[in-house]
């Protein structure tokens, strides 16, 4: 056979394959790229994903947007493959995951940071430490008033406020502090957002909010030691008793050696079946620039490479 042979050969015989093919799917391809505008994320991280999203957007020609939900809507939007990419402070499930594999789509939980859940309360409160066994006394309604933890207390009950009822910080709450039981406390109600919890505590004494800890950094502080001065930030005890000496509160390094106890994970849940725009972000928020980003935020980046040094932070 000679080399003219050899081409219309090869010519008829990849004509073949391509008429055996299946067909191309327009509806599957307006789904999926309906699926890629945008990510989905429980608000709480607003404000370390819109800084993410900043530099992340800002080197790439194919951007990517972010809808802001509580965290049981983000996963349904994932499971209903509506997104692709969903920042939560859970896991995929062993049924979320066997669903999407059904489907034959490879599922993955990427963790990418660490938080701490901060207590928050009036800045005219004289109380500023709690312990963990005191926190879950008020959530199961134990204890209802601020004199019976603090005895000659005069705020009266106990006020406290989630950002949403379906939010990451309820469910870590419920399934890490009260093994899956739900607040027994007549007084736990909650807002919409994470700035609505700030308010809300800044404007009413006697009560006390929690709120993931990227929300309450001063931004005019580069070392990531002071918090938001509208409302302060409680220390926490794993003890007994709270003292200033044995409560922490939800700084880097308490959360990088351990001492700070209300630590959850931050996921970024990820199910895209091409490599494309939301696997790009996922990975970035994992290399070392996106993980500065987090460092910077006021987090834990889970790869952490930490440098520990004394400062000292004028009070005003």
């Amino acid at each position: 056979m000679n080399r003219n042979s050899i081409i219309i050969g090869l010519t008829l015989f990849l004509g073949l394959l391509s008429s055996c093919g299946s067909k191309p799917n327009p509806k599957l391809e307006q789904d999926y790229q309906k699926a890629a505008e945008a990510i989905v994320a429980d608000e709480s991280f607003f404000p370390i994903l819109d800084e993410e999203l900043f530099y992340f957007n800002s080197q790439r020609l194919d951007t990517i947007g972010v809808e802001y939900m509580n965290e049981q809507d983000a996963v349904k939007r994932l499971m209903k493959l509506e997104t692709w990419l969903a920042f939560t402070t859970r896991r995929l499930t062993a049924n979320e995951e066997k669903s999407l594999k059904d489907r034959t789509y490879i599922p993955r939980s990427i963790p990418i940071a660490y938080d701490g859940l901060a207590i928050i309360v009036n800045n005219t409160n004289p109380d500023s430490c709690i312990t963990i066994k005191d926190f879950k006394r008020i959530l199961r309604g134990e204890v209802t008033k601020w004199g019976e933890i603090y005895p000659g207390s005069k705020l009266g009950n106990i006020d406290v406020v989630f950002d949403n009822p379906l939010s990451s910080t309820v469910r870590w709450c419920v399934d890490s502090l009260l093994d899956g039981k739900e607040f027994a406390n007549p007084n736990v109600g909650a807002v919409k957002t994470s700035a609505a919890v700030i308010d809300y505590v800044e404007n009413h004494k006697n009560s006390i909010g929690i709120i993931g800890s990227n929300w309450l950094n001063d931004k005019r502080d580069t070392t990531n030691v002071t918090f938001n001065k509208n409302i302060t930030v409680m220390g926490v005890s794993k003890l007994d008793s709270a003292t200033k000496a044995n409560s922490w509160k939800p700084y880097q390094y308490y959360l990088y050696n351990g001492n700070y106890p209300l630590i959850r994970t931050i996921y970024a849940l990820l199910n895209e079946p091409r490599a494309g725009t939301p696997t790009a972000f996922a990975h970035f928020c994992q290399l070392p620039k996106g993980q500065m980003v987090i460092l910077r935020s006021g987090l834990l980046p889970r790869m952490a490479n930490l440098n520990v040094r004394e400062v000292v932070v004028n009070k005003e």
